[in-house]
């Protein structure tokens, strides 16, 4: 084991950690916003509106990232409209697109969870909210929303795991994140192992770091079950 070179992979690797971050960060952000249109067109009651939702979390879920990715970037250049339409000028970009790819397809998943944290809000709790004269947007604000990203954090936490390990693809489309210059590294110096271990030695790091940023969320949205200090003595001292 070269521990020279090791420390020299891992200094260009790092360097490369900013653009992983950057896709990480646009995918999550437009893809929790298109979410929330999602979720919302799903429990609509229009009818076309929550069968378009289905079909948008089915095709999104049910293909390979891979191949979103692929049909975004190279499918997407060969119709003339789109090349002299304005989207073009973010199309063309490799960045763009695997952005694009990745907010897509975290959307259709992020939608399903969200929407189980809908179905998680005890129906009583709304009754009540309503009974008290909140509004429709009170309501969603201090209740329902609260309650149903407890239950969703979990979830997404896995879902924001796997869009970490999902931005290696954009390598694909000559996105030099971390994959992508550990393949280039790869390819001059044929050190396959130490290369990888490097990498996956990052993406282990951002995984555990993103793991416990939820945590502490999750933490600080559930005063409720915590115990409070004293509450097991004081259960103990009273006479029975």
């Amino acid at each position: 084991m070269d521990f020279e070179f090791l420390f020299n992979t891992m200094g260009k690797l790092l360097a490369a950690v900013p653009t992983t971050l950057g896709l990480f960060s646009l995918s999550m952000l437009f893809g929790g916003l298109l979410s929330l249109v999602i979720v919302a067109m799903r429990v609509s009651p229009y009818p076309a509106l929550s069968w378009f939702a289905r079909g948008y979390v089915l095709v999104f879920r049910g293909s390979p990232l891979l191949i979103q990715l692929f049909l975004i970037y190279y499918g997407l250049g060969q119709f003339e409209a789109v090349r002299d339409s304005v989207a073009w000028v973010v199309l063309r970009e490799p960045y763009a697109c695997a952005v694009l790819a990745l907010a897509l397809c975290t959307a259709g998943y992020t939608a399903e969870i969200l929407r189980g944290g809908l179905l998680a809000v005890p129906h009583g709790q709304i009754e009540a909210g309503l009974a008290t004269g909140m509004s429709r947007w009170t309501l969603l604000q201090r209740v329902i929303a609260p309650i149903a990203l407890r239950q969703c954090l979990p979830a997404y936490s896995t879902e924001l795991i796997l869009l970490v390990k999902s931005t290696a693809l954009a390598s694909l489309v000559t996105v030099w994140d971390v994959t992508g210059v550990a393949q280039q590294i790869i390819q001059r110096s044929y050190r396959t192992m130490e290369v990888f271990l490097c990498a996956a030695a990052i993406y282990l790091v951002l995984n555990f770091l993103l793991v416990r940023a939820v945590a502490l969320l999750e933490h600080r949205l559930s005063p409720h079950l915590r115990k409070r200090p004293g509450t097991a003595v004081n259960a103990q001292a009273q006479p029975l």
